[in-house]
């Protein structure tokens, strides 16, 4: 286990831990009963809450009907809003799934407009299943404007934890990616990763000695070229949550790794005092038969702390990448003071 740098408990495992709960973390037992409802239509106001059977796992239909349930009681929602409108529910762990989850204790983190802090805590108290909820908005939390000019903005944590994982599947391993979730935005795995595959086709195609995730978030891509074996790989991310979970994650997945464990240069809370960087600021390191740095600051600025080693290849996973004039001009500024191949996935 690892502590939780949110609540301080024992909610963050290394990624061969929960790997192992995948087989039946959601499956039902024999005697579980599933009750499908309709999320774009109000329930049936005679619609009882089902309780969870003796494996303690509950079909998430049957959990969300008394999360929406609470809410109505607390006059947060109208009794003819639709099931869906109590919020977006988002499972812990997350992965690509075939079927809808049974859901045990302390699995299910609730994003919802509707919610005060009186009824979060209320739900934290009643409903096992939540791990958390989050007060959300018609926004997207984070450092989101390339150019770092329009203040981040967040999501609010009224009860629980709020950290969660997502795995993606890579053609080598599994990546395990916790996030704290009202500070990031949702990427929840859906099987095929086109980001993934695309940065796969780079690596085979340039075999880096160094690789630059220049805006890595939680860490998804750059974890991703040093599991293929990329002897030096930097990660960075201007908005403090993405830098400091992205340290994270590459202690989370290090047994996929050639590195002794993570250095921490830099506690969370200290990051929170400066949100958003400028000049690159080294966050976490790792050694040893490979080299793993994570900064926080400013892509355009990170070329200072790359190393004239080559071939190098560059990813710039823009938020917002649907302008190819912008994208294009970008990549150029980015090879003609940096060097190297550049793509953005």
């Amino acid at each position: 286990m690892m502590k939780c740098p949110v609540c301080g408990e024992d909610c963050v495992q290394y990624a061969h831990e929960l790997l192992d709960t995948l087989d039946t973390v959601f499956s039902p037992c024999p005697a579980c009963t599933p009750r499908m409802l309709d999320k774009q239509m109000p329930p049936p106001a005679d619609l009882g809450i089902m309780e969870a059977c003796t494996c303690e796992k509950r079909f998430i239909d049957n959990v969300f009907l008394e999360i929406y349930t609470l809410m109505v009681q607390e006059g947060l929602l109208n009794r003819g809003s639709p099931l869906r409108e109590a919020g977006i529910p988002l499972v812990h762990p997350g992965f690509a799934m075939n079927q809808p989850p049974y859901l045990p204790r302390n699995s299910l983190l609730l994003l919802s407009r509707h919610v005060d802090k009186k009824t979060a805590e209320q739900l934290m108290r009643e409903v096992p299943e939540l791990r958390g909820v989050v007060k959300c908005g018609e926004f997207t939390p984070g450092a989101v404007d390339v150019d770092l000019v329009t203040p981040p903005r967040n999501y609010e944590l009224l009860a629980g934890c709020d950290v969660r994982a997502d795995i993606f599947y890579t053609q080598h391993s599994p990546v395990v990616l916790y996030k704290q979730q009202s500070l990031t935005h949702i990427e929840f795995p859906r099987g095929y990763d086109p980001k993934i595959v695309s940065v796969s086709v780079q690596l085979r195609h340039a075999m880096p000695r160094v690789f630059v995730d220049a805006s890595s978030g939680v860490g998804t891509l750059g974890i991703l070229g040093a599991i293929s074996g990329v002897r030096h790989v930097i990660l960075n991310d201007a908005w403090y949550a993405a830098a400091y979970w992205s340290a994270y994650n590459v202690e989370v997945n290090r047994e996929h790794l050639l590195v002794e464990p993570v250095r921490f240069l830099k506690e969370y809370r200290e990051l929170q005092e400066h949100p958003v960087m400028e000049e690159p600021l080294k966050v976490a390191e790792a050694e040893g038969a490979q080299k793993i740095e994570v900064y926080q600051g400013d892509y355009r600025r990170l070329g200072a702390v790359i190393p004239k080693e080559k071939p190098l290849l560059t990813v710039i996973d823009l938020f917002r990448k649907s302008d190819p004039e912008a994208n294009r001009r970008i990549l150029q500024e980015w090879r003609e003071r940096v060097g190297g191949e550049a793509f953005i996935p």
